[in-house]
Formats: structure tokens, sequence, C-alpha cells
């Protein structure tokens, strides 16, 4: 056997070789309807592309001049065959898309990566091409569906997400060094996040589902705010009541994955403890939801239209939040200086019943250690549930008990479980 040609080289090999073809695949059944001689290429080169990839990454360490030579050269042909079939072809004749090239070009490249031990990677990046490639009419849809404001928020977000987290620090500065700038800003990310995805999930699905879709998305930022929208329509009749008061219970089911959510990517330590009462309520949420829905009548009149849509990038709320987050971080931290445990949880749990979300913020920013993980969770129940029958609150004082009612049980069934879970929190943290 030749020097560095063994058994694993070979299976690498025959990975590019399949993954090659299976681009080829989808390339020969999107162009299956185009005329012999107008295609750039089909099954067998795309996979003789893998197959050249993964002999050059196979060979790279026993022979690097030869396969230098492979790589180099298959490239150019794959170059040279686009250009010369763009030449050839007659002015009225489709143009040959230069999606075709590129394609070849990353096929190479994942049947290198494969060559070279690189499986994992390789299969990934084939997967990730392939579904875009099978995706072409619903992208392009989407994008002739998209209006000037959408794409603005597109490149926003880009620019926080993309350009200014990256260049931000992670260490801790500022005051009593409480304040660690990208994962302060990772809270503008995440909140403009939100609000741009349940933008266009409701902007998407139109006036039929756009209530439920609106509430949902709108629950990802402020639930008490989409709360007192849709008991105001119950007020004034401009909707079905049974829809309106299933649109509700979802909010809150929503706020109760929003809290795990942040918990999990904030204050990961907590999660655990946190979903032994958050699951739970979110269930009865979820299910009373759908028991109040049951029964809409679903006539799709102009009066079932969806909530207002929102700017689709809430910068806004997301920098004033940050802002907020910074003033707690610093308050915890004096707190917890001079006051200890008990303190800690006093402040933390006054923040969360303003705004729930900068109480999990501010225990994220915490030094790791600072607070017990079952001690955590339990500071953020009360403001969790006290939003919870807020809302139901809201929801009978704006529309009446009549109108309302059937949300406000699912709101204060949801809060009774959850509260059910207590006896296995205290004694824990005891």
């Amino acid at each position: 056997m030749l020097p560095g040609l063994d058994q694993d080289t070979l299976i690498s090999v025959a990975l590019a070789l399949a993954l090659g073809l299976l681009v080829g695949v989808e390339r020969g059944w999107t162009q299956r309807e185009q005329a012999a001689g107008t295609r750039f290429a089909g099954i067998r080169t795309y996979g003789l592309l893998g197959l050249a990839g993964g002999l050059g990454g196979g060979l790279q360490a026993a022979y690097p001049a030869l396969s230098a030579v492979l790589l180099a050269a298959t490239a150019v042909l794959v170059v040279m065959g686009y250009w010369r079939s763009t030449r050839s072809q007659p002015a009225t004749a489709p143009s040959i898309s230069g999606t075709a090239s590129l394609v070849g070009l990353l096929t190479l490249a994942c049947g290198f990566v494969a060559g070279a031990g690189g499986h994992a990677l390789a299969s990934a990046a084939t997967g990730v091409m392939v579904l875009v490639l099978a995706m072409r009419h619903q992208l392009h849809d989407w994008i002739r569906n998209l209006e000037e404001r959408e794409v603005l928020a597109i490149a926003h977000f880009a620019l926080i997400s993309l350009v200014i987290l990256p260049l931000l620090p992670d260490t801790p500065m500022g005051p009593l060094e409480a304040w660690r700038p990208r994962q302060i800003w990772l809270v503008v990310v995440m909140v403009c996040g939100f609000s741009f995805l349940g933008y266009i999930a409701a902007h998407r699905l139109g006036a039929s589902k756009g209530t439920m879709a609106t509430a949902a998305a709108g629950s990802m930022v402020s639930s008490t705010a989409v709360t007192a929208a849709l008991a105001g329509r119950l007020r004034d009749g401009s909707g079905d009541a049974a829809m309106l008061n299933s649109a509700i219970a979802l909010a809150s089911a929503v706020m109760f994955l929003r809290v795990m959510t942040l918990v999990g990517v904030l204050a990961p330590f907590a999660l655990a403890t946190l979903l032994t009462w958050t699951v739970p309520a979110m269930c009865v949420s979820l299910v009373g939801a759908w028991f109040v829905g049951r029964d809409q009548s679903g006539a799709g009149t102009a009066a079932d239209a969806a909530l207002p849509l929102r700017n689709p990038f809430a910068l806004g709320p997301a920098l004033i939040l940050a802002a907020l987050v910074m003033v707690l971080s610093v308050a915890a931290r004096w707190v917890l200086m001079h006051y200890g445990d008990a303190g800690l949880a006093t402040v933390l749990a006054l923040s969360g019943m303003l705004d729930v979300d900068s109480a999990i913020i501010t225990m994220g920013n915490l030094p790791r250690g600072t607070v017990d993980p079952r001690l955590a969770a339990l500071i953020l129940m009360p403001p969790v549930l006290l939003n919870t029958l807020i809302k139901a609150v809201a929801a009978i004082g704006l529309a009446g008990w009549k109108k309302a009612w059937p949300s406000a049980a699912v709101l204060g069934a949801s809060t009774a479980v959850a509260l059910g879970a207590l006896p296995f929190l205290l004694p824990a943290v005891q």
C-alpha cells in the first residue's frame, strides 16, 4: 500500500465522493428540465468534484505537491467550464447561474475537508449547502416579499450582533467591576432578535392567524403589554372573545418560555431548579390556551385583524433594559458586599417585579458561586408569578369579568401550579 493510503484515508475519500454525489442529486433534480448541453454540471460532475477534493485531502500529507496540483487544476477546470458555458450560450437562451460554479468549488472544498479527516465539518457544510440550494424558491419568495423597513432591520441587527458584539470586551469593569460589556450588549441583541423574529412571524401569517402569532411574538418582549392590548380589544368587542382569551393565555406561556431561555443563556446554574416550577406553569398556560380557544368562531373578518405590528427593530426598549441592568448590577454588588445573600435576594426580587428580565440578567452578571442555584431559582419565582397575577387582574380590569374570566382563570391556574413546587424548593435552600 502506498504511504499514507490506509483504511481511514480510503473511508475519508469515499465520504468525499458520497457528499459530491449528494450535491449532484440536488443539482441534477433542479436542472432536470433544462435542455441537454445547457447545464453546467450534473450528478456525475459533482460526484467527481467531491472525489477530486477527497483525493487532494487524503494525499496532502504524503504527496503535498500532487495534492496541490490536483486541487488547483480541478478548481481551474470549474471556472473555465463556467466561462465557456456562458460564452457559448446564444443570446436568447437563459443565462447559466453563477451558483453552479460556486457550488462546484464548495463541493471540491468539502471533499478536501472530508479527505483530510474533517468528516463532521464536511458533512455539516454539505448538508447546509444542499438545504440552501433546495430552498431556492422559498428564499426567492421571501426576498420578494421583504419590505424596506425589514431590510433595514436586518442590516441593523447584523451590525449590533455580528460587528459590535464580538468587538466588546468580556472582562469585568466599571464600578465594583459589575459590568461585562459583551454580556450587557448581548441583552440588546436578544431583545432586538426577539422583536424582529416576532414581527416577521406575525407579518407573514396574516390576519387569520395574526392575533395568536403577534401575541406569542410580542410576549418575547413584553407579555404585559400584549395582555393589555388584547384585553382592550375584548372590552371593545373588536374580535372573537375565545380567540382573544386564548391569545392572552398563550402570551403567558411564552413569557415562561422566555424566562427559561434567558436563564439558560445568562444564568444557566439556576436553570435546573427553575424548570421545576416554570415548566408546569407553562404547560398549564398552553393547555388553557387550547381549551379556551377551541370554541372560537373562526370568522375571518376585519375585526379579527392582528394586533398592530411594532417597529421590527426595537432598539429603544433594548437599550433601556441594558441601562437598567447596568444600574442593578452595581446595586446588587454593593448590597452583596454590605448585606449578604439576604439583601441580594431582596434587591433582585424587587427589581424583578418591575422587570423580570432585568433580575435574570443581573443575576447572570454576578460572580460565579455568589448565589446558590436553588436559591436563585426561588428568588425569581415571586416576580414572575406576581407578573402573571397582575396580567390576570389587568385583563379583568380592562375587559370586565364576563369577557376576561377564561384567560384570567388560566393565568391563575398556572400560578397555582407553580406555587405547588414551593414545598420542594424551600427545604433545598435551607
